[in-house]
């Protein structure tokens, strides 16, 4: 019995011995798995509009890009007319079978540098269709048009006409034929003008 007792305090002592082992190899497992993510580059994605799942962050040269929404615009309605001011009377033309396509963006510098914010978007669909933006001069507030971007920066600027809009983002504006519509997915592309194999895309909302 004697030998027991005296065992049974020595096979207990052994056990807190091994919870610290245990726990640091699960703490530099989390750290090694969040290092993983961290460093991952996202360079394309979904856009499921507002009762879906919004689009990653893309990463394009140094800085991100995100897809706040996307959606037709109807120049007749007053508080949606607002988006096309600042075009030409050819410019604000749309020919039979057109419609005004507008994405909203928004854009981030988390590094400690500027960063010219890309420049060059297109969109394309199923049937390899590609379409350019239209873009309104500087009396048009929502309009995205690229621009230097401060460290810690974004566009729009928090406080500007454009962030506080409903959409919170930067007009990208688009005319496309309404058959478009038909060949979905359709697709944002968007390219690094400073390297131009920095690319990403996202699937758009419509």
């Amino acid at each position: 019995m004697k030998a027991d007792q005296d065992r049974l305090p020595r096979r207990m002592s052994r056990r807190p011995r091994k919870l610290p082992f245990l726990v640091l190899a699960l703490l530099t497992a989390l750290v090694l798995s969040a290092c993983g993510n961290a460093s991952e580059r996202v360079t394309t994605g979904t856009y499921a509009g507002e009762g879906g799942v919004a689009a990653p962050y893309l990463d394009v040269g140094p800085l991100i890009y995100q897809v706040q929404i996307s959606r037709q615009l109807n120049p007749f309605n007053a508080e949606e007319s607002a988006y096309l001011q600042g075009l030409t009377p050819a410019e604000r033309k749309l020919e039979p079978g057109e419609e005004w396509f507008a994405v909203f963006i928004q854009v981030y510098n988390n590094s400690s540098q500027s960063h010219q914010a890309i420049t060059m978007m297109s969109l394309s669909d199923t049937q390899n269709n590609v379409f350019v933006p239209v873009v309104p001069d500087q009396t048009n507030q929502f309009a995205y048009r690229g621009g230097l971007i401060p460290a810690g920066g974004r566009l729009p600027e928090l406080g500007s006409v454009a962030a506080n809009g409903p959409s919170q983002g930067a007009m990208v504006l688009f005319k496309i034929p309404v058959a478009t519509l038909v060949n979905r997915p359709i697709r944002i592309h968007i390219v690094d003008p400073q390297d131009a194999t920095q690319t990403a895309s996202a699937e758009l909302d419509v």
